[in-house]
């Protein structure tokens, strides 16, 4: 425990503006011409090189958690999403927006550019508090992560 607390510890201190996005640029579904990969112990993470974008993002990601609140089965948005439902989140919510944007068949599953999807959605809506977030909640249920190893314990 006292190891994962120093890691927190130095990782907060080393990436000072954490990618909003980064449980779905980790995922390799998802890339941003933000952000920075960096490497701390054997773990990876994702800076983000613009507070403008940063901010966007954020303001984005607070509204998708939200907008799927109830799709979720959670009550409240205060307390942190655990990793799966947050990737569920992330990763479907960015590609549930691809689709609302760019709705023709054979939609690529993978999104090479978060801040020019959002800069692209804002120009379209006038606002991120305009988005068909109906739509998007939809690609939240639907994403389905990784499938679960069967390891035997």
């Amino acid at each position: 425990m006292v190891e994962e607390t120093e890691y927190r510890s130095t990782y907060n201190a080393v990436n000072q503006r954490r990618c909003r996005f980064e449980k779905a640029v980790l995922t390799r579904r998802c890339a941003c011409t933000c952000s920075t990969r960096f490497y701390l112990a054997d773990r990876e993470g994702i800076s983000c090189d613009s507070s403008r974008a940063g901010e966007r993002c954020n303001r984005f990601l607070q509204l998708l958690r939200g907008k799927a609140r109830f799709a979720l089965g959670v009550r409240t948005t205060d307390d942190p999403l655990p990793h799966a439902r947050e990737i569920k989140v992330q990763n479907g919510g960015l590609l549930g927006l691809q689709q609302v944007l760019h709705p023709e068949p054979g939609n690529s599953n993978r999104i090479d550019d978060i801040t020019g999807l959002l800069q692209r959605a804002e120009n379209r809506y006038g606002s991120l508090e305009q988005l068909p977030y109906q739509e998007i909640v939809k690609a939240i249920v639907h994403f389905e992560g990784r499938p679960r190893s069967r390891t035997n314990r």
